[in-house]
């Protein structure tokens, strides 16, 4: 995303500018206190005076703020604070810009650049193993999606804490977690972010030595160092050339204890050191089985980010957004119909966009409602009538004899409770919903209260035969209504 009307202090200045028509006077007196950094790939970075000044402007204006420049630019805003007693440029004094009718950014899909910087990436020689530090290439490695930068991620509540820490991984403001372990599901994100991580950092340290691997490949290549006898050449890249190492899908170390082992060592040289580590699995660090306890403790040094399934808002915008990128225009009910339609993965919903657009192309029909239905109920695998959140709530009900408002009540009685959890597990088991949309279908609920009560079943399903019998018989009877 290159290719822009504004400058990113104009950006900015034009949404300060409609900020402000809210409360003049209310925010000269508060912005008086914030300083303008920078606004790059949709991070936003602000200093503010304290910590009073930040926590007030986070609440009155940031939303307005960072909507107009969602509006402006297309991209998914992160802020980024530092606290800084002395401004060198409040933005309350800076000059008043006149007021402009905002032209909309052009939003074109990513590209690499066509002059890359040249950035200290091995040459894997016949081995597998790199010819030393001396080798070099242009360029990022050929793995990494020149589309995935944070410009592209869309953020939510559910994957607004890994983004946060992404972008503070890659340098780009906010306290920096190492080590970084996102986890979560297939398609939701986690290499996309471990691809704009390194994306980020090459662009700020064109020199600095990135290593990005999946587990498998590290795996592979301790294997190949082993049988060449290049095992010090394999120590040197990891543990003292690597200056941000990227894991992918951690989980696939499982039960290989040699390599846990080489691993173990290289993550001890890299952290004592304070290079930047990031990790991603598809499951928590105590839930990783075959893995060796003093790595598992070491995952959990840093931050655990946990990317959920996203909410029907977020697989909206995201859904927009993947179009927006790829030029393609999408009617409002069409996203709104995919994002109800594949809710548990962003890479199932993106796949199923790029298929209703070639199909488009192909066909020369227009996409609207019909065509997308038409073409979707002839290509999942599902029935699209599939049980809904509605229809779990009342076999609940009356699999425990309770009223339908009973879920949704602020009762806390032990026997509605327990429906309640078990309503709420069936959800995210069943439909795979975000926990913020089965929160607002009991009640409003909190996300950590869902949580909570998604693990509390499915502890007590693993030990407890009555709880086992009870969700059983629920789940014969909403595969029967199927």
């Amino acid at each position: 995303m290159t290719n822009r009307d504004f400058e990113p202090r104009e950006i900015f200045e034009r949404a300060v500018d409609h900020t402000r028509r809210l409360s003049p006077a209310t925010f000269d007196q508060w912005f008086g206190g914030v300083q303008f950094d920078d606004l790059t790939d949709g991070v936003l970075s602000l200093r503010a005076q304290n910590e009073f000044v930040l926590d007030w402007i986070k609440t009155n204006f940031l939303p307005t703020l960072t909507d107009k420049i969602r509006e402006l630019t297309g991209w998914s805003v992160q802020v980024a604070w530092t606290i800084d007693p002395v401004l060198e440029r409040p933005i309350s004094n800076r000059p008043q810009v006149a007021p402009v009718r905002p032209r909309p950014i052009q939003i074109r899909p990513s590209a690499p650049p066509a002059t890359p910087p040249v950035a200290p990436v091995e040459v894997t020689g016949p081995t597998g193993v790199p010819n030393g530090p001396r080798s070099t290439r242009r360029g990022l490695p050929d793995d990494l999606n020149p589309k995935h930068t944070f410009a592209s991620f869309v953020v939510g509540p559910s994957n607004q804490l890994a983004h946060a820490a992404a972008v503070a991984a890659a340098g780009g403001g906010g306290r920096r977690y190492n080590p970084l372990f996102i986890c979560g599901g297939t398609g939701l994100g986690k290499t996309h972010l471990m691809h704009a991580i390194a994306h980020r950092m090459n662009e700020e340290r064109p020199t600095a030595r990135i290593l990005y691997v999946s587990a498998e490949r590290f795996t592979n290549e301790f294997i190949t160092a082993i049988q060449h006898h290049r095992m010090d050449e394999f120590r040197t890249k990891y543990r003292q050339q690597a200056e941000l190492l990227l894991v992918d899908d951690i989980q696939f170390l499982a039960g290989r204890e040699q390599t846990q082992e080489e691993f173990f060592h290289t993550f001890n040289a890299l952290h004592q050191v304070d290079r930047q580590i990031v990790v991603t699995s598809d499951k928590l660090p105590k839930e990783l089985e075959r893995m060796e306890e003093r790595l598992v403790s070491r995952f959990t040094w840093g931050l655990v980010a946990d990317i959920q399934v996203p909410e029907l808002e977020t697989r909206v915008a995201i859904v927009r957004n993947k179009a927006a990128i790829e030029g393609f225009f999408l009617p409002d009910d069409v996203a709104v119909y995919l994002a109800q339609v594949v809710r548990s993965n962003v890479r199932e919903l993106e796949g199923t966009l790029i298929r209703l657009a070639a199909k488009s192309s192909l066909t020369g029909r227009v996409v609207d409602l019909a065509f997308a239905k038409a073409e979707i109920s002839a290509s999942m695998p599902v029935r699209l009538d599939r049980v809904s959140v509605e229809d779990i709530q009342r076999a609940v009900c009356h699999h425990f004899h309770l009223k339908s408002v009973d879920l949704t009540s602020k009762d806390r009685h032990k026997s509605v409770a327990f429906a309640r959890h078990v309503a709420m597990y069936l959800c995210k088991q069943r439909l795979k919903c975000s926990f913020p949309e089965i929160g607002r279908a009991f009640g409003n609920r909190d996300h950590t209260t869902v949580m909570s009560a998604v693990r509390k079943i499915q502890e007590q399903r693993n030990h407890d035969p009555e709880v086992r019998a009870h969700l059983e018989a629920l789940e014969r009877r909403l595969t029967a209504d199927e």
